[in-house]
């Protein structure tokens, strides 16, 4: 088996793409943005990047330290984040809780978290096996070779990409059932999809507000950097300006609870804004317009449920799944997954 299609340019998917292409097998993988990195994406602005999904990964498993150590320039990349006494908030910004730094150090990836990936992802890319803007609609059977896969594109030119010996789908379980679903019979009847029933995973409305005047006020905002709250509408605030080798403009990622994602996920833009800038600044004693304000939803940014397993291989089927959430949500689980998958088809 030496053809596969990847369907997800995240940590999971870049990372079973590079651990087979090491391994002499020929990959192609789809992403259906404009770039690598999934939820460790980041939001350039003028004024200063946003760390929109990810704020942080921690390094517990030693393969992933040897990753990190091994791919030349990645060392370059990460530097550890000093921002680590998180504060812990009641709903009325009074802190409840000061920790002290944890044993192990948080890191984030420069200029924002997304460059991480994308690092990993450039042999793909030179090697033009990195396909960008390209959602995958379906998986089906091979029409010239019943013993292959082909995948049926969205929206495409030419939407068929066909001669897989195997596929692996390296998106967020909600999607992999839904890509699946759409498939051929054989796929919907698997039990890799009935397995993903199991799985839970919430949403996150994440706010990103700029104030480029506060050099010129005498003090704006907390003494902190990082804070959970106990707040229903609000789970987290980071200072993306605390970060290394970041713009100087105060800038803050806040990020909803799930909960209140979830109840408010068809409300409309300006009234996610307008609640989540009043919460924060409760929080935070920061009542200053922002000069810039963006607004994103996660669909799938936290694992409520775990599959509990690495990864997902039919070996009859020839299709597998890997990603953060069959271990839980952190950076270090998705390139766990991504690497278990691989190294199982070598």
């Amino acid at each position: 088996m030496k053809k596969i299609a990847i369907i997800g340019a995240g940590m999971a998917g870049i990372t079973a793409a590079r651990t087979l292409k090491q391994a002499g097998f020929h990959v192609s993988v789809f992403e259906k943005s404009l770039h690598s990195s999934g939820r460790m994406s980041a939001l350039s602005s003028p004024l200063g990047s946003f760390d929109q999904g990810a704020q942080y990964f921690t390094v517990r498993d030693p393969r992933f330290l040897q990753a990190l150590r091994d791919v030349p320039g990645t060392m370059d990349l990460i530097r550890a984040w000093s921002a680590t006494a998180v504060r812990v908030l009641d709903a009325r910004g009074q802190v409840l809780k000061a920790s002290n730094p944890p044993q192990e150090p948080h890191f984030v990836a420069q200029p924002s978290m997304g460059a991480l990936v994308e690092h990993w992802a450039q042999p793909l890319v030179l090697d033009h096996q990195l396909f960008f803007n390209t959602q995958v609609h379906s998986i089906q059977t091979d029409q010239n070779n019943p013993k292959l896969w082909q995948l049926r594109l969205e929206n495409q030119v030419g939407s068929v990409q066909a001669g897989f010996d195997g596929v692996i789908l390296a998106i967020p379980a909600p999607q992999a059932k839904r890509l699946m679903e759409n498939s051929t019979s054989k796929v919907f009847d698997s039990g890799l999809l009935k397995s993903l029933n199991n799985v839970k995973m919430g949403p996150c409305w994440t706010l990103m507000a700029a104030f480029a005047q506060a050099p010129q006020l005498a003090y704006l905002g907390p003494q902190w950097n990082a804070a959970k709250s106990t707040s229903h509408r609000i789970a987290w605030l980071c200072r993306e300006s605390s970060k290394p080798l970041r713009s100087h403009v105060e800038r803050w990622t806040i990020q909803a609870s799930t909960e209140w994602s979830e109840e408010h996920l068809e409300d409309d833009h300006e009234r996610i804004q307008a609640k989540l800038l009043k919460a924060f600044a409760e929080l935070t004693g920061i009542y200053a317009q922002p000069t810039q304000v963006n607004l994103k939803l996660w669909q799938y940014a936290k694992t409520l449920k775990p599959l509990g397993i690495s990864h997902q291989w039919d070996s009859t089927l020839k299709i597998g799944t890997c990603g953060d959430w069959h271990l839980g949500h952190r950076v270090e689980n998705a390139f766990l997954s991504g690497l278990s998958l691989a190294l199982s088809l070598v």
